[in-house]
């Protein structure tokens, strides 16, 4: 069947996050775009070590400091460092953070070249690219700081299917193009009393590298290693359907086109109003992409990184049974160096991840579709960010 597209569509182009209306930002590399120094903010302030001040901002502590930082990765934490960076610079006059929605594996390569103070990545640090991160962090190694859970909504575009149901094995045939239309019988199976139409299936996956894949396919692989016979990665293997770049693409995407269905973050699904689809793993109920149940599903991720790195093993997540448990869970990182960052960079980058890592940046979280860390994980990202140098 001819699949339907809705007229209208915007052209997508996405580039740096640009804040405030007063700001441009420049791209220039950050040995020459920040003096380290402190800056008042709106608000009333005091003085404090490391060039840096207090101030208040949005019933927060902010400690600003001034300059400017580039940096770059993960589309799936982009709305929530959007608004992060929204508030700090609303505090933080002297302020500029530049964060280019890219992917997480651009955001690496960015880091690992010298040109970002920090990067955003969907998945830790490969050991290749952390030894390739010595040369920029002097003395020091890149590592891994989780700073933004979140479910991986599955979207779909099927008119008059509500309340749609799937389950791994299902999910893993569909997007390696084993069940092609949306009448199948394990769909069908899965949801007995939907009207399932006909209609031929369009599967939509990144073209980019992203960490968002990586994730998807590592769930797919825990949950229904008998379907998806890939290893995880974050360039796409499965076989069949369609290429869009970044989350917003694969969400506008499958916003346009009847018959679809997608992977990225809750945020785009709400944004968008893009039904998603709920998982069945076995619990009392299939279970919705929300925050909450996203954060069941994270609570069981452990550290697996040494030192100061916190690299989080999510493969209890993929087959939890709980109850209100989304299995289909990330965490962003903020890869930064552990000790050698620039010395014209550090004050802000330092003061900026301490902002997104406290209990005030965290509670942002959930109102923008994301789940904030768990305590016993956000206590010892804290106490990371403040040991940066």
């Amino acid at each position: 069947m001819k699949l339907q597209r809705k007229s209208g569509l915007r052209a997508l182009t996405v580039g740096a996050v640009t804040l405030t209306g007063a700001l441009v930002m420049t791209a220039c590399g950050s040995d020459n775009n920040n003096d380290g120094g402190s800056t008042p903010s709106a608000s009333s302030t005091s003085a404090t070590a490391g060039g840096t001040s207090s101030t208040a901002a949005n019933a927060s502590d902010i400690s600003c400091a001034n300059g400017s930082i580039l940096s770059s990765g993960s589309t799936a934490q982009q709305n929530a460092i959007e608004s992060w960076v929204k508030d700090y610079q609303q505090a933080c006059s002297g302020a500029k953070i530049n964060y280019k929605p890219s992917s997480s594996g651009e955001g690496i390569i960015d880091f690992n070249n010298g040109t970002d103070a920090f990067a955003g990545s969907d998945s830790p640090l490969k050991p290749e690219e952390a030894a390739k991160s010595k040369s920029v962090c002097t003395g020091g190694t890149g590592i891994d700081i989780p700073m933004v859970g979140g479910p991986i909504a599955i979207g779909y575009n099927l008119p008059g299917v509500k309340d749609l149901v799937l389950d791994a094995p299902t999910l893993a045939k569909i997007f390696d193009s084993k069940i092609t239309s949306w009448n199948d019988k394990a769909i069908k199976a899965l949801n007995p009393s939907a009207t399932l139409p006909s209609t031929k299936i369009q599967s939509v996956h990144r073209q980019d590298d992203s960490g968002t894949t990586d994730n998807l396919t590592k769930y797919l692989g825990g949950a229904a290693k008998a379907q998806w016979p890939y290893e995880h990665a974050k360039a796409w293997a499965g076989h069949g359907g369609q290429a869009a770049a970044q989350s917003s693409g694969v969400a506008a995407l499958v916003k346009q086109t009847e018959g679809s269905i997608g992977y990225f973050e809750l945020s785009y699904a709400t944004s968008q109003q893009i039904p998603t689809v709920k998982i069945n793993t076995g619990a009392a109920a299939p279970v919705e992409a929300t925050s909450a149940n996203a954060s069941a599903g994270i609570a069981s991720a452990k550290v697996t990184g040494t030192g100061s790195d916190l690299a989080l093993d999510l493969g209890a997540a993929y087959t939890t049974k709980a109850d209100n448990a989304y299995p289909i869970v990330l965490v962003t990182y903020e890869i930064a160096c552990d000790k050698g960052n620039k010395a014209g960079t550090l004050p802000l980058t330092k003061s900026f991840l301490n902002y997104i890592s406290s209990e005030a940046g965290q509670a942002k979280l959930s109102a923008a579709g994301y789940a904030p860390l768990p305590t016993e994980i956000a206590t010892k990202v804290r106490a990371t960010v403040n040991s940066l140098s």
